[in-house]
């Protein structure tokens, strides 16, 4: 919101500087983004935060800042002409017999859908269109909007001062001198003020005359009825309508104003007869015209938006903020940001000014005493601690313990969009497990995720695109589908080689016992054995495929992405890209609840055996290491693979496996007879189950 300070000061004797203003108004809530220097005068560029509409203005800002230095404030502001106020014809929404005081307005308005437009005021005005003057064209200009002419300049300027938007129409150019606010029929079309032909649905409030729409109420007049050169009549328009409404038709027709704005994010909806008003006495003032006949203000019976009344107590501003503050203050404050109070025993009853559409409960009343009492004479102390903390979310603890094994994996975290493409989530997951979203952004944010592959992939292809070769990266997600609903998920992606270049020697290619090794590691991570099994995905390599086992439920998948769902997510050709995605939620359940354990270091030697065997090409190592463990001692504390060999020497569908034994008692040095014999009971056992021979 663009504020010229001189325009500022026609409602509050501000002091001081612009470069002061800033510094003040940044600690209540109200950030300078910047200040534009003129020849005397100066433009502070303030944020203002969807929740505060009412200071989509000069009086709102000016409101903030004369409360902020202790000023009064002057809601008139400096008058530029004093003329007679005008009388107003007040009205119940519907149609019926117009009185003589209706029928001198010269415009009939009748609302046939008082809850899409709970009020609406016009009035009519005999004009001389040409430009504005110069000091309303600056002061314009100053906010970024750009001078038509006076008529339209005027309704600009009511919406800068007051935070009103208004429209006016050609009255010649209504059907029948009539106005009615009523929703669109099926099929209506209408041309607005940008030039593009609209296509209304009746879901969408419009402005009417006896015959077809004129305006897009709250977001744009129509192209019919504006006025123009020749314009000698004319209609304003001051009205308030139900965001909610406002907000969707100006979404569907993809169509953003300064009115919408405001509209959409709640507009005061006693405002329009005041707003109206103003736009007469500048429209006396400027010599633009004379109004005609009296406002017509048309509104919904009961009209049912009243100031909503709040309970302030003092204890609760004392328990809140940890600090007092005095009663003389609280009422000062309050009331210079428009809201009436009336003491009572433990506190106030406060009246909340219906503009206020943030200050719904009594911790916003507390919130705005907070922003001007200061925040910086709230006390920093440390609250008292009555209780234990309560033990931190043991999913947060996982979540840690896992970035910090993925990370000493070498991957990196990413963070991906949770909405994504429908066509992404169906290389993934079947479609009619995708949950789709009823209002999506775009089509690329059309559907939550079903994986968390999908953006993790993509997020691999862009680092592809931009020269980086190996790519290890990991993200802790939500998944979504119809029959598990919400459920975390760790997935992983890596592509490239696993290790850097070196000059003694060409890099190694990342392969599917890679990517096996770091589930392993996530396994490890949770002390749960986990195993593999054969499995096949649409989007992954057949024979490149295994789920993911522990204690004999599926938790997970990995594998090596299809090379053409790898070359449409944007990953170049032939890149060989593995992933692997486990359930967390599942895995957490199954995991060993017990606290760790610290064990002493070995106080005996090892004694390690080496054996070689020949067993079926299609035996899985992993039963093999089973059977080992199933017939050893207790003492046995590691089995690993060290070397498979197929060829010359080995009969046709065997392998040679070789595999190292590691004994070792806490109690005493084992002998070689008791090591023997465990060897021996080991063999025995892999030929009995396995066939297994002794090479």
């Amino acid at each position: 919101m663009k504020v010229l300070l001189s325009w500022l000061r026609e409602f509050a004797d501000v002091p001081g500087s612009a470069e002061e203003v800033a510094a003040t108004m940044s600690v209540r809530g109200f950030a300078v983004e910047g200040i534009d220097r003129l020849e005397a005068d100066a433009i502070l560029d303030f944020e203002v935060t969807a929740n505060r509409p009412d200071c989509m203005c000069i009086l709102g800002i000016a409101r903030e800042v004369a409360t902020a230095f202790g000023l009064s404030l002057r809601e008139g502001g400096t008058a530029i002409a004093d003329p007679a106020r005008r009388s107003v014809v007040d009205g119940r929404a519907g149609s019926g017999a117009a009185g003589p005081a209706e029928q001198s307005a010269g415009i009939d308005v009748t609302l046939e859908s008082p809850d899409l437009c709970p009020r609406y005021a016009a009035v009519v005005a005999d004009v001389t269109i040409g430009p504005s003057p110069d000091w309303m064209q600056a002061r314009l200009r100053a906010a970024g909007l750009r001078p038509i002419s006076n008529i339209v300049d005027i309704t600009n300027y009511v919406l800068l001062e007051r935070g009103q938007p208004m429209h006016a129409f050609d009255l010649t150019r209504l059907e029948g001198a009539q106005i009615r606010v009523r929703t669109a029929r099926a099929g209506e079309k209408l041309r607005t003020l940008d030039g593009q032909m609209r296509d209304l649905s009746p879901e969408m409030l419009v402005i009417a005359d006896a015959n077809d729409a004129v305006a897009v109420a709250g977001v744009m007049g129509g192209a019919d009825s504006e006025v123009g050169d020749s314009t000698e009549t004319i209609v304003f328009e001051s009205a308030y309508f139900d965001p909610l409404s406002v907000r969707r038709t100006s979404r569907t027709l993809g169509l953003k104003t300064e009115a919408s704005m405001r509209f959409e994010r709640g507009t005061d909806p006693h405002l329009p007869v005041t707003a109206m008003r103003r736009a007469l006495e500048l429209l006396v003032a400027t010599g633009a015209g004379q109004p005609r006949g009296a406002i017509v203000d048309r509104h919904r019976v009961p009209f049912g938006i009243e100031p909503r009344a709040l309970v302030l107590r003092r204890s609760k501003i004392r328990g809140l903020l940890g600090t007092t503050i005095a009663d003389g203050d609280v009422e000062h404050l309050l009331a210079g940001l428009g809201f009436s109070l009336v003491r009572t025993e433990d506190g106030w009853r406060v009246s909340v000014p219906t503009r206020r559409v943030d200050i719904t409960r009594e911790v916003d009343l507390i919130e705005e005493l907070a922003r001007h009492n200061g925040f910086d004479r709230i006390p920093s102390t440390f609250p008292a601690l009555l209780s234990a903390s309560a033990p931190m979310d043991p999913r947060i603890t996982r979540a840690r313990q896992l970035r910090s094994v993925m990370t000493g994996a070498g991957f990196s975290e990413a963070v991906t969009f949770g909405f994504i493409a429908e066509r992404q989530a169906t290389m993934f997951a079947p479609s009619s497990e995708v949950v789709g979203i009823t209002n999506p952004l775009s089509e690329s944010f059309a559907v939550l995720r079903p994986s968390a592959l999908p953006g993790l992939v993509g997020a691999v292809a862009h680092n592809r695109r931009r020269q980086q070769k190996d790519v290890r990266l990991f993200e802790i997600a939500a998944r979504f589908s119809h029959s598990t609903g919400e459920r975390r998920a760790l997935a992983c992606a890596w592509t490239g080689s696993i290790d850097s270049e070196h000059w003694s020697g060409g890099a190694r290619e990342v392969d599917f016992f890679d990517m096996k090794g770091v589930v392993e590691r996530i396994g490890e991570a949770f002390r749960v054995h986990v195993q593999t099994a054969t499995h096949r995905e649409p989007w992954l390599v057949p024979g490149r495929t295994a789920s993911i086992i522990v204690n004999d439920a599926r938790v997970g998948v990995m594998g090596q992405l299809m090379p053409a769902i790898a070359e449409e997510q944007g990953l170049p050709t032939g890149d060989a890209v593995y992933v692997a995605e486990l359930d967390l939620d599942a895995t957490e359940a199954i995991a060993a609840k017990t606290e760790i354990q610290v064990e002493a270091l070995p106080r005996y030697p090892s004694v390690t055996r080496d054996i070689s065997i020949l067993v079926d090409d299609t035996l899985p190592a992993a039963i093999v290491r089973a059977t080992i463990r199933e017939a050893a001692p207790d003492t046995l504390v590691r089995v690993r693979e060290f070397d498979r060999y197929q060829g010359k020497g080995v009969p046709e569908g065997k392998i040679s496996l070789s595999l190292r034994l590691t004994f070792r008692s806490p109690e005493r040095t084992l002998t070689d007879a008791e090591v023997q014999a465990a060897m021996e009971a080991v063999l025995r056992t892999l030929r009995e189950k396995h066939g297994a021979v002794q090479r």
